[in-house]
């Protein structure tokens, strides 16, 4: 999580959150200033000696090496030993990244793109985007940009050349399935806003929400969304923070601030600095106060998202379900340095109303390594490696139930998603060893069957599709065997009806095709048909959870393949 400016303040200073702009650079005179009083107070001796080890190996090492290459070792040591991997500098082109987390938008054409046989692919057109308006499609191929050559190019590249000020223009050429020739387009670039919320209604009374990030315009957003489902007739909602890395704190504590009575603690932030010491509270009233609500987690969801789901699991106010989270407690302050680089420092650590850190004790190498050799979803996503709870602090929450410290927010019922079996694995590793990736394979085929055929959003998936899928994939190349092909039909069938959802319909029937065939989403909707109250919620969720217990699947780890 990312503050971006300290306050004034003193210890557990009790107060209401305001957002305001808080990423950016802090003046440089500012940082500089920072910077001359540790070393004027502690340093000075260590600086001279490292301007003298600067020096010795600038003349005298056996390879030449750059003095601002030097530096920068220097600086990567530096922060490599503070053993936290939070703290990170930032170059100009990562500070960017930054603020386009933190803001939401960006100037440019409003695509999202993927790389697709070798291709820079678009995959999503976003809605009142300049793409939109001259008829970019999904699955069209950039194919020149100005007159360069696209082929071979990286994701990264191509943002970086399709991205610019608003108002300035860029030629590209694309190449479309079903078109013979290549089709040359104009588009001039716009401020784009990548939508923070996407919601709808399941089964008629239930309200789906999925959260990308906490940027600044994710409370209004969320409002917005939540709004209409209510006003459509939601009496229960699920709030889906999976995959939800977090972002700003403010934008953490506002979220949290729409389902809690004004007044209740938020989070509170704890710091060697004074000015970094504060206790958040609600701000305003529950504006949700009677309609029960799940927040649906994941190894994944961290920083801001841990925020809320341990907030609301703390006063009792939704029942959080899912897999343990990422488990990131800690606050970072962005500081502006010279040449346009930047700093994320670690300044404070973050508690839950409940006094919990649910910081993990792991280092990103790691935390790699666990999800690699863990189980891995149906989406064909790895599932967050297990968390022991034996070990974990108990602390209790308002109404007096027992969740864990450290680690994560462990939910209060442990579901997971519907997992590979070995041969839909196998079906995975073979076609992408062979160079034939199943998924950009089917993408290729619904874009090209979408064109082709007309079907409504509630379509299944026919024998005559794992046909066509089953051609396309042995025409690709991949080594893959026709039995085991069949006997993975619970994936093939998730990726086509994921891509074609996508093809022909864009973004959100993609999300609410993946909600109906989704088995957290699916416990999440069977416990609101049971409460009509966030009170009845609780009582259904710790009957389920009982239940669990009893079939001696409490612990934290997947139960084989589902």
């Amino acid at each position: 999580m990312t503050r971006g400016r300290h306050h004034g303040g003193c210890m557990r200073v009790q107060r209401s959150w305001t957002t305001g702009v808080l990423v950016g650079a802090i003046a440089l005179a500012t940082g500089g200033w920072l910077i001359n009083q540790s070393g004027a107070a502690s340093g000075g001796e260590s600086r001279r000696l490292l301007d003298e080890i600067h020096r010795l190996i600038s003349a005298r090492f056996v390879d030449e090496i750059p003095p601002e290459e030097l530096y920068r070792m220097a600086i990567d040591g530096m922060l490599e030993n503070l053993g936290d991997p939070y703290t990170t500098f930032l170059e100009p082109r990562d500070s960017e990244d930054l603020r386009l987390t933190t803001t939401g938008n960006y100037g440019g054409l409003g695509v999202r793109i993927d790389v697709k046989d070798g291709w820079i692919t678009v995959v999503q057109v976003l809605p009142s985007s300049p793409a939109l308006r001259e008829g970019l499609e999904v699955g069209d191929r950039i194919i020149e940009v100005e007159g360069e050559s696209a082929e071979g190019w990286s994701v990264d590249k191509a943002v970086d050349t399709l991205r610019g000020e608003k108002g300035a223009p860029v030629n590209i050429t694309i190449a479309r399935v079903g078109v013979d020739r290549p089709l040359a387009i104009r588009i001039v670039r716009d401020v784009i806003q990548v939508a923070q919320a996407q919601g709808f209604v399941l089964d008629g009374d239930i309200g789906y929400v999925t959260l990308r990030g906490f940027s600044r315009e994710a409370k209004e957003e969320l409002v917005a969304t939540l709004d209409r489902l209510v006003d459509e007739g939601a009496g229960g909602l699920i709030l889906d923070l999976r995959r939800n890395p977090g972002g700003l704190l403010p934008a953490g504590i506002d979220v949290t601030d729409l389902f809690l009575e004004r007044g209740t603690p938020v989070v509170e932030t704890r710091s060697r600095l004074d000015e970094q010491n504060y206790l958040f509270r609600a701000s305003s009233e529950d504006r949700y106060a009677d309609v029960p609500i799940v927040v649906v987690v994941d190894g994944l969801s961290a920083s801001a998202s841990e925020i809320v789901a341990g907030a609301l699991q703390d006063h009792d106010r939704a029942v959080v379900v899912g897999t343990t989270t990422f488990g990131k407690g800690s606050v970072q302050t962005l500081y502006g340095l010279s040449g346009n680089n930047s700093m994320k420092v670690t300044t404070a650590r973050w508690y839950t109303p409940a006094g919990r850190s649910i910081t993990r004790d792991f280092d990103r190498e790691s935390a790699l390594r666990d999800l690699a050799a863990s189980a891995v979803a149906i989406s064909g996503e790895p599932i967050a490696a297990a968390t022991e709870l034996e070990d974990r602090e108990e602390f209790t929450t308002a109404g007096g139930r027992t969740v864990y410290g450290g680690g994560g927010i462990t939910p209060d019922l442990i579901v997971y998603r519907d997992t590979l079996s070995t041969e839909e694995q196998e079906l995975r590793r073979l076609a992408t060893r062979s160079g034939a990736i199943p998924r950009n394979v089917v993408f290729r085929w619904a874009v090209e069957y979408s064109n082709e055929h007309d079907f409504n959003e509630g379509f299944s998936v026919t024998q005559a599709m794992r046909e066509e899928v089953w051609t396309a994939l042995a025409e690709a190349g991949a080594e893959v065997e026709r039995e085991l092909f069949d006997q993975s039909q619970t994936y093939v069938d998730w990726l086509i009806a994921d891509e074609l959802a996508g093809a022909e319909f864009g973004e959100v029937p993609q999300l609410r095709s993946r909600a109906v065939r989704d088995a957290q989403i699916k416990v999440a909707m069977d416990l609101l048909r049971e409460a009509d109250s966030p009170e009845a919620l609780l009582t259904v969720a710790a009957r389920a959870a009982e239940e669990q217990g009893a079939e001696g699947t409490r612990s934290d780890e997947p139960a084989g393949d589902r």
